[in-house]
């Protein structure tokens, strides 16, 4: 009976000291800049796909390139959502703001089809060194019923960074966001 006792005691006095070890990453989000203009395009629905990412840019530690190349994670900074999930809802709000359209990630939740889809394949996604954000890559348009040209296009987009901390990296992935979107929403006028 002591020894119960004695073990239930133990774990009544870890419990504080358990409770202290979470998580204590800070976390960013990726801001809704507004789009410089809004643009006419010819579809009125359009969905995004998940968009594809290399393996550093998908995990949720927030990385830089430091003076040799390598990749680093940030101390104590993640991303606050799936990095997947986040650029994808992202490019879907940022279309949705740039142009005429209405866009949606998938999976497509109506019963009518898009009238275009977008599928992003990046091949970099990295703060680098020199104080630029590199984003590039290539999108796809596809169009089931023909609405719009179907094409395949290749993007690379620099933001200038103040710094490499956490908040730099973030409104500089948020701006290469938006100003994919914006070229993506010229493609379909």
């Amino acid at each position: 009976m002591t020894t119960v006792f004695s073990r239930l005691a133990l774990c009544l006095a870890m419990t504080p000291l358990l409770a202290g070890c979470g998580e204590t990453n800070a976390r960013y989000l990726l801001d809704a800049p507004s789009p410089a203009q809004r643009v006419g395009v010819r579809v009125s629905t359009i969905e995004v796909r998940d968009v594809q990412l290399p393996d550093y840019a998908s995990a949720s530690e927030i990385v830089v390139q430091d003076e040799a190349g390598a990749l680093l994670p940030l101390s104590s900074a993640i991303w606050a959502d799936d990095p997947v999930r986040g650029i994808s809802l992202a490019l879907a709000r940022n279309l949705d703001a740039a142009s005429s359209a209405t866009a949606m990630t998938e999976p497509w939740p109506l019963a009518e089809p898009p009238d275009a889809r977008v599928d992003v394949r990046v091949e970099r996604m990295v703060a680098q060194f020199d104080g630029q954000f590199r984003l590039s890559g290539q999108y796809a348009i596809s169009s089931p019923d023909r609405v719009v040209r179907e094409r395949i296009e290749r993007f690379e987009i620099l933001r200038p960074m103040a710094d490499q901390t956490p908040t730099s990296v973030a409104a500089a992935t948020s701006g290469a966001l938006l100003t994919l979107s914006e070229q993506i929403a010229s493609r379909l006028r």
